[in-house]
Order: structure tokens, then C-alpha cells, then sequence
């Protein structure tokens, strides 16, 4: 999204190939914006947009549709922007709230997509959003705040949660050459009139997916992921400190990561910050000794799917005791036994049992090609480290 706003040549680095970055690229393509799709970098020509001659269809991409939203007050003329079934059902009216107050002409259907927006010039001024349903309503905000005549100041009604999220955006502006102030809690942003500048940007490993791989580690034998900056403003490294937490063999290098099998305790963890480690989090209680708790997890409610709802679905098919209460999930660890998943179409919910499935044998993951979204050949490469999987009978 930044390269596209650039005027010039971006390049990026490592891009990750999945069903969400091919819907931005064609949500984008269809606005003006050139990618060339090199083998390990896209070259991506920026800042000259179109009205589109079609509907936007931003597929099962949240991200897509959300920063685009905001990203279409700045074209000429209307876009429809369409999303695919599960991302029907997931909130966007928020952030059409928030536009409106910054003097687009945009409209959602209830809550949720299609949106339309008659974009052409962005006035700006001051806008209010609740923190605590997407921090992407934040992000995209900030994506088109620099291009507004008067500047911007944005202010959350509520606290911010998922805040790692918003810190890698406010890095990611800043590399393209975009200012941001900012309060300490990420509760005020104030961004005045500044243009983005082309640059080169190499993409980090993704600590979402390598957490599935992680606790493979702990629950199955050793495994080293690469590539993972310990450093990073990830909010799901936090998986490093949640292994220790449980007594987890974890050793870190400089650029990767080793977890050894271990017999793991309970654990009580607030997931506010990195609510995709959820589905993770659990597989992991359900093998642990003792009762683990989880909070902030009420937004797991409105991903890809109800992740709260199907993962008690699918640990109770495996034997495991579970308590749900509206922002807490409370696993009872034992030895699960095999069973037949049905990941609702979420992919992190097929990743997180495919890694239970290691440990009790014998379990169907259903629809297990919803990890195209954002880990393609996740399948793959648990294979490759001595995973006994068949896809469809091969």
C-alpha cells in the first residue's frame, strides 16, 4: 500500500506469494498501480491512480479491503469494493464512520462490505474510531492521512489493542519517508501534509506463521525456523516468551529461532496484543499440564471465522476439556486423541490442529487448502521436516 501511494519505483523484498497479497495486487492493478512480480521481489510503480472500470473484489482479504477503503478517497470518481463470504460477515463500518468525518462520500452495507467510496480529494481534519475492534481501521487511516489538504489528527474512543500492528505501520510510513506523531498509548495521531517517497523494502519472516512451527518444536521434536528478527514489532514473537513461559527448550540466534520437545506446564496469557496466537496458544494448553486461561480474546470472534467457537468445537472432538466465556477460553491440558477437524475456512485454525494432529495421530483436517491465504506451502513444509501428512489420498 505504501509502494502503491509512492510515486516512482518501490521495490520489495521477499514478498510473501498467498491468497491475501494476490488480492491486493489485483485490487491495485485495477486502479493503476504496475507490479512486476519478479521470482523474490515485486517492483511495484506508484502514486498514479484511476478510477476502475469494475467492481474491486478484495477475496477473503480484511487487510485488502480495509486499507483500500480508505485508500479509494484519494481516486476519482466511485469504487465498489466487494468482499468473498467470510469477509462478508467481518465489521467495516467503523472505519467508513471515521472517513465520513474526514469528508469522504463513502457507505457499507449495515456493518459490513460491499463498501462504495466517492473518492477524489481528501479534506481531512479530525476523526474518531474505537481502538479495540481493528487496528487496521488505525493503519489505514494513517495510509492516506499525508495525502489530505489540511492534515490529519486521529483519536481512539477506546484502547488500542493489537498495538504492535499500528507500530509496524508507523515503521513501514516512516521508511517511506512519512512523519507520524504519535501519544505514548497510541491513543492521538497527528500526521501533516508530506509525500511518500519510493524506496527499497524488505519484508520480514512472519512470526504468525512460524508459530505454528514452533510449537511443532515443543510438542513433536526440534525444530529451527529461519529468518525471524527477534527484534521485530511483531506482536506474535510474543510466542517466544509464551514458550519459555510453559518450559519450553527455546534458543534464539541472531536470525533464527530452535525449539526442542518438552513436557510444558499451563499458562495464563493475556492475547490482546497478538490475537492470532490464539489457535496456537490453544493446541498448546491442550497438550500442557494443568488449566491454562486465556484473555482478550474477543476479537478472535470476528476473523476469518468464530476462532473462540471452533477451536472448543475441534478440542472437544479431540477429548479436551474446554470453558469459553465471552473474553476468556480456559483449557483443561490431557493427551489428545485424533478426530476430524472442520476448520470453519480459517487457515490458522487448520495450521494450529494440523500441529495437534502431530501429537495424537490419526486426525482429518477439512478444507485444508484455506492455508493458501496466507502460508501455501505450509503443507509442504511440514513434510519436509518429517510430518506424515496426505493431502486428499496422495
Amino acid at each position: 500500500m505504501c509502494a502503491a501511494l509512492a510515486k516512482g519505483e518501490s521495490e520489495i523484498i521477499h514478498p510473501l506469494s498467498s491468497d491475501d497479497t494476490e488480492a491486493a495486487l489485483n485490487v491495485l492493478s485495477l486502479v493503476g498501480i504496475g507490479v512486476h512480480q519478479k521470482e523474490d521481489s515485486w517492483q511495484v510503480n506508484g502514486g498514479d491512480f484511476h478510477k476502475p472500470a469494475t467492481d474491486l473484489f478484495c477475496g477473503e482479504s480484511a487487510t485488502t479491503l480495509r486499507f483500500m477503503t480508505a485508500i479509494c478517497s484519494l481516486i476519482s470518481g466511485k469504487c465498489r469494493l466487494i468482499p468473498g463470504p467470510s469477509l462478508a460477515k467481518r465489521p467495516v463500518k467503523p472505519l467508513i464512520q471515521a472517513l465520513r468525518q474526514l469528508g469522504v462520500n463513502c457507505s457499507c452495507q449495515g456493518e459490513v462490505a460491499p463498501v462504495i467510496v466517492e473518492g477524489g480529494r481528501l479534506k481531512g481534519g479530525t476523526t474518531e474510531l474505537p481502538g479495540n475492534i481493528s487496528s487496521q481501521f488505525v493503519s489505514a487511516l494513517l495510509f492516506i492521512s499525508p495525502l489530505a489538504d489540511e492534515g490529519v489528527k486521529i483519536r481512539l474512543t477506546t484502547p488500542l489493542e493489537s498495538k504492535p500492528f499500528v507500530l509496524m505501520t508507523l515503521d513501514c510510513l516512516e521508511r517511506f519517508g512519512i512523519k507520524v506523531e504519535f501519544s505514548p498509548g497510541l491513543e492521538k495521531f497527528e500526521v501533516s501534509k508530506q509525500v511518500y517517497k519510493p524506496t527499497k523494502y524488505r519484508v520480514e519472516g512472519d512470526w504468525s506463521s512460524a508459530s505454528y512451527l514452533l510449537a511443532l518444536g515443543a510438542l513433536s521434536g526440534e525444530v529451527e525456523v529461519e529468518n525471524l528478527n527477534p527484534e521485530s514489532w511483531q506482536g506474535d514473537k510474543m510466542i517466544l516468551n509464551f514458550l519459555r513461559d510453559m518450559g519450553a527448550l527455546v534458543e534464539t540466534d541472531k536470525n533464527s529461532v530452535t525449539v526442542r520437545k518438552s513436557r510444558l506446564n499451563a499458562i495464563r496469557a493475556d492475547l490482546s496484543h497478538c490475537i492470532d496466537l490464539l489457535p496456537t496458544m490453544a493446541v498448546l494448553a491442550a497438550s500442557a499440564d494443568g488449566v491454562s486461561e486465556f484473555v482478550g480474546i474477543e476479537r478472535a470472534r470476528i476473523k476469518e471465522s468464530n476462532r473462540v467457537s471452533a477451536l472448543k468445537e475441534g478440542l472437544e472432538k479431540m477429548g479436551i476439556k474446554v470453558r469459553e466465556e465471552r473474553n476468556r477460553l480456559i483449557i483443561t491440558g490431557s493427551r489428545p486423541k485424533g478426530s476430524v477437524i472442520d476448520t470453519k475456512g480459517d487457515h490458522r485454525i487448520a495450521m494450529a490442529f494440523s500441529i495437534l494432529g502431530s501429537v495424537a495421530g490419526e486426525t482429518i483436517i477439512n478444507d485444508a487448502e484455506c492455508i493458501s491465504k496466507t502460508f501455501p506451502q505450509f503443507w509442504d513444509v511440514l513434510k519436509s521436516i518429517g510430518g506424515e501428512v496426505e493431502i486428499d489420498g496422495e
